[in-house]
Parts: C-alpha cells; sequence; structure tokens
C-alpha cells in the first residue's frame, strides 16, 4: 500500500528530521518514496538513543500522522486493513492500526565510499523500474537528491562531505 502518499505524510518526515536535529542526529540524506523511506543518519557517540530507538520513534510518529491522513481522507478501507493487520496483543497494548513493518534495513556506514554509494542508489530509487516519479532525480521533491546535485537549500540536511 502507498500509505505515505495517500495520506499526503511527507510533511511528518519532515517534522521527524526536526525532532533529530534537536537531538543532535543529523540527517545526512533521505527519500520519501510512496510507500517506504531510505534515509541515512549520523548518530554521535554522545547520543543516549540508540539507532533502533530514533527508528521506532520516527516509526510511531510517522504513522500516527499517515493514520490521521487517512481519517481525515476518509479512506475506510485502508483503515480496517491497518486495523486487521494488527496483532492482537499489540492491539491489547492500545495499537488500533499498523502501519509500518517491525523490521527495518538497518546498515551501519563504514566509510565515505559506502556512504556515497548508498546515497547514490536510493537517490535514483524513484526514477527506477516501477516507480518513475521524476524525470531527473535531481527534482524529486521527496529527496535529498536536489541538496547535493543542485545545491537546493536544506536547513534540516548536514552536507557529509563537511564530515569527512
Amino acid at each position: 500500500m502507498h500509505l505515505i502518499e495517500q495520506a499526503s505524510a511527507h510533511e511528518a518526515f519532515r517534522r521527524w528530521f526536526e525532532y533529530l536535529k534537536s537531538i543532535n542526529v543529523s540527517t545526512l540524506g533521505y527519500v520519501i518514496m510512496p510507500n517506504h523511506f531510505h534515509g541515512i543518519f549520523h548518530i554521535p557517540d554522545e547520543c543516549t538513543k540508540t539507532i533502533n530507538q530514533i527508528l521506532a520513534n520516527g516509526k510511531r510518529f510517522i504513522a500516527y500522522d499517515i493514520v490521521k491522513g487517512l481519517e481525515k481522507l476518509k479512506k475506510e478501507t485502508v483503515l480496517q486493513e491497518l486495523f486487521h493487520s494488527t496483532s492482537n496483543k499489540a492491539k491489547q497494548n492500545g495499537k488500533k492500526h499498523r502501519v509500518f513493518k517491525t523490521s527495518s534495513d538497518i546498515k551501519e556506514i563504514y566509510s565515505v565510499n559506502m556512504l556515497i554509494t548508498k546515497l547514490e542508489y536510493m537517490h535514483r530509487n524513484p526514477c527506477q523500474g516501477k516507480w518513475n516519479l521524476a524525470d531527473d532525480y535531481a527534482t524529486y521533491r521527496y529527496s535529498s537528491a536536489g541538496f547535493y546535485e543542485i545545491e537546493k537549500s536544506d536547513v534540516l540536511l548536514t552536507d557529509y562531505r563537511r564530515m569527512y
């Protein structure tokens, strides 16, 4: 399901990036797709939160926005599907909708070359295969590609080239 797109929840990611910045976690790159998200973050050693805690927080925050958007748009069928995909245990704990998969594909980045490879892959994602979301990946609206490729301003991003 293309929940991010259906609920117009792109702005929730921006608010999450603002929160990350407030706890000194740097967003080095991102791409928000209609149904998933790619991100590269720098978590300083002094940060008290783990990557798993940070992502869990982000998923909760963004899921709330997605559900709110779907409710506003009266997408009852989608909301019912999300309700039925929630486990009974989660429902007992007060969770009404399962928006995200429980797993994430987290990879630690060990070098600048690896970071560049990951950035290039995710930045090109909107123009690959079935997606075809933009003619030029650097102009895809929900991506940091424009920041790196055409020097589009973005106060929530940290330029990795200034870190290494």
